[in-house]
């Protein structure tokens, strides 16, 4: 029997669905809980969501923003109010109709003392907070009002990947209201702006920054924002979203307020958010087949170091080299933290040690040894590269310039998925060529997707009817009206009808 060529298997091209999944365990990130459709997030995994929250959380306090929390639970009649907003999350709702349970006849509990009124497990919190808001907004004096809240939300989905699209995740929701239209739309685009900042500088992966058309539009809002990242299997994720709610939340929730003048007006409302599913964005734009790929600024750990001591007589000396060595490390700062360590003392073989440091993504991994320790040296592994790519660094340089390294394999992580997404993506400008591109072959049950596609640069006329075509029949969608491309009128590939400009088109997660 051949030996396997990688540690995840399958491998990328050949099933990309199930390497993602084999990825996340492999590293172990995450995995099902007892209760379908939710996750449990482990310790490697939950310790990448802190990083991803330290870093937003300091951005949005950087401009403005405080934290605050909003009840779980949302009376029905709340969301009734806004009623574009009801029809876009009616099937997801999750639904709490009781509030205890007793012991029925055979044993079994069954529910009992049914709620006057049903209550909502939060699948978004506009209507809860726009309630609260209206209790706090009383003058053009308490305005702008800018809150972000950390949380978990449920949307109840049928078909669920772990970190991509599960039943219950974690997110962070920002709020805000605010006294004139203008306020409102420039603080929709700022944090979608931070939202790219924090794609490409610190998850190295860039995204393209748009709005969303009509049917792809968060229920409620006047207009949506995201940003879209290409993954290894060319298909696009939405990462993120910024929502310009105009005053349609503020007139169901009554958040008022008396202006300069003495007018009484209602105020203008933003809503964005990103959620769990950037460390599944992260999974798929710069993992390989040998298991998960960090960047370093997000990573847990920057460094794990492996004493590698074959004679017991050798154990002591390795030991104080290797402990030595983590707290000169740690001394070293990158991205404004210190050096993060793991010195790898379980008690397997030195290869068992790497190879699971490989499947977790550590940025370097380095030996030490009797020989190493006589030459005041580290051997070397970079995560970027094949791990059979290891070289000989002095103790000294290396600690010195751990930083530099970090920033190094940052920066070409970044620079790898430039390349790829710029090469994935076309300007198409006929319908027959717009199907070759996104053209696959039937897929029977249980086989892997193929990998095809990209993002399409091509005119469209904007009717919704026509999107809703194309994605039934294709698979393919208008991911974003890009922001940065110069409005240029053409023809629609798909009608031939007038178009404004060009938009991405791509089948998504």
């Amino acid at each position: 029997m051949a030996q396997p060529t990688s540690a995840i298997s399958p491998t990328r091209t050949e099933n990309y669905a199930e390497w993602y999944q084999q990825v996340v365990r492999a590293a172990d990130l995450a995995e099902n809980s007892p209760v379908r459709g939710c996750m449990v997030i482990k310790p490697w995994g939950y310790a990448i969501w802190e990083n991803i929250q330290r870093v937003l959380d300091g951005m949005f306090k950087e401009t403005g923003h405080r934290n605050a929390y909003f009840p779980l639970f949302i009376p029905v009649s709340f969301l009734e109010k806004e009623a574009a907003h009801v029809d876009g999350f009616a099937k997801e709702c999750a639904v709490v109709t009781h509030h205890r349970l007793e012991a029925g006849p055979d044993g079994k509990l069954i529910p009992a003392g049914e709620l006057e009124e049903p209550l909502v497990v939060r699948p978004t919190s506009e209507t809860i907070i726009g309630a609260t808001y209206a209790k706090w907004v009383q003058s053009y004096r308490d305005l702008p009002l800018l809150i972000n809240q950390w949380a978990n939300v449920v949307r109840w989905e049928m078909r669920t990947r772990l970190f991509l699209r599960t039943t219950e995740f974690l997110w962070q929701e920002g709020h805000t209201a605010h006294a004139t239209k203008e306020e409102a739309v420039e603080e929709t685009m700022k944090m979608l702006g931070v939202y790219a900042d924090f794609a490409r500088n610190w998850m190295a992966m860039p995204v393209i920054q748009g709005r969303k058309t009509d049917g792809e539009r968060f229920p409620g809002a006047v207009d949506t924002y995201c940003i879209e990242a290409m993954m290894q299997d060319r298909k696009a994720l939405q990462a993120g979203t910024s929502h310009f709610l105009g005053q349609n939340f503020a007139k169901a929730s009554e958040i008022q307020f008396l202006d300069a003048q003495g007018t009484r007006q209602h105020a203008w409302t933003t809503s964005w958010g990103v959620s769990t599913r950037l460390v599944g964005a992260m999974i798929m734009a710069h993992s390989d087949d040998d298991g998960l790929v960090l960047p370093p600024k997000l990573a847990p750990a920057h460094v794990v170091i492996i004493p590698i001591a074959h004679k017991v007589e050798d154990a002591a000396a390795v030991a104080k080299y290797t402990q030595d060595l983590a707290a000169a490390l740690k001394k070293q700062t990158f991205d404004g933290r210190p050096v993060q360590v793991e010195l790898d003392t379980r008690d397997m073989r030195g290869g068992d040690k790497a190879w699971s440091w490989i499947k977790k993504g550590v940025p370097v991994r380095i030996e030490v040894g009797p020989r190493d320790m006589a030459e005041d040296s580290v051997f070397m592994a970079r995560r970027d590269k094949a791990h059979r790519e290891k070289s000989a660094v002095k103790r000294e340089a290396f600690v010195a310039g751990i930083a530099a390294l970090l920033q190094e394999i940052q920066d070409g992580l970044l620079a790898r998925a430039v390349a790829f997404a710029a090469a994935n993506t076309r300007e198409i400008d006929t319908l027959a060529d717009f199907e070759a591109f996104f053209d696959a072959p039937a897929v029977k049950e249980n086989e892997p997707t193929p990998i095809h596609g990209g993002f399409a640069h091509a005119h469209f006329c904007g009717d919704p009817k026509v999107e809703g075509e194309i994605k039934e029949r294709m698979g393919v969608t208008v991911r974003c009206i890009p922001l940065s491309v110069e409005s240029v009128p053409g023809t629609c590939v798909i009608t031939g009808a007038p178009s404004v400009q060009r938009v991405i088109w791509a089948k998504a997660y």
